[in-house]
């Protein structure tokens, strides 16, 4: 019952969204910052309203931690569609995700991720794929913050601290902006979703922020396996929270 409400309620938000989106369009050439925000609060309150009717709880740790004077680079672990959902439901200011190429082929999903300045990365295509790492970084240098997750899947063990290795080239979103990385931890997602296709169940989740790290402070052969290093922690603070 719950996800027929939630794919019923999509379908709302997707049919009231078209005009809303032709209105930012107007507003935004006055102001386009202001128009962006208001843009992504909307996406926000829609995907609260999902976590609720899923019976979805949040429990978020550390999120004092993220700087406010600075675009960042979230970094997370990937176990669930979820994931995003409620991660992003988290960002403070204009937040982009880059996501799967295939994902650019869903109609009006790829035009709210385009407002919301998310990229698409064809992971197969090396010079596309340099080329949304630059994107991204210029959006960084202006102030947008992204967020990757540099499995570049979702994890599929039954431990959750078991993980696919980080994309190193990921991590030059981060190098090549001089922006901090904010290490994100999350647990249990994937038993909303992918464990009980196509159903969506009620589920306690745990997000969790971890100190920032800034690369320029750290030294050269940290530097150069920055991935590992980011995934580490990652698994750090799962083991501390005790997970």
């Amino acid at each position: 019952m719950r996800t027929i409400i939630i794919f019923i309620y999509l379908f709302f938000f997707f049919l009231i969204g078209l005009p809303y989106m032709g209105i930012e369009f107007l507003l935004g050439k006055i102001n386009k910052k202001a128009s962006d925000l208001r843009q992504l609060r909307y996406v926000q309150l829609a995907f609260k309203i999902i976590l609720a009717i899923g019976g979805i709880q949040v429990t978020v740790k550390g999120e004092e931690k993220i700087p406010d004077d600075t675009a960042v680079l979230y970094v997370g672990n990937h176990r669930g569609i979820f994931d995003i959902v409620i991660s992003y439901s988290r960002c403070k200011n204009l937040t982009g995700y880059i996501s799967k190429d295939n994902i650019a082929h869903i109609p009006l999903l790829n035009n709210w991720m385009l407002r919301l300045h998310c990229l698409f990365l064809n992971r197969d295509d090396i010079r596309a794929g340099l080329k949304t790492i630059l994107e991204g970084i210029d959006q960084m240098k202006n102030g947008i913050s992204m967020a990757i997750y540099p499995e570049g899947t979702r994890s599929r063990g039954d431990d959750i601290k078991e993980m696919l290795p980080f994309h190193e080239g990921s991590m030059k979103l981060a190098t090549k902006s001089g922006c901090p990385i904010v290490p994100m931890a999350i647990t249990e997602t994937r038993d909303i979703f992918e464990d009980h296709l196509p159903w969506i169940h009620p589920k306690k989740v745990t997000l969790i922020y971890g100190d920032p790290i800034y690369p320029e402070t750290l030294d050269n052969e940290t530097k150069k396996k920055l991935g590992s290093y980011c995934r580490d922690q990652i698994i750090k603070m799962l083991e501390v929270e005790g997970f």
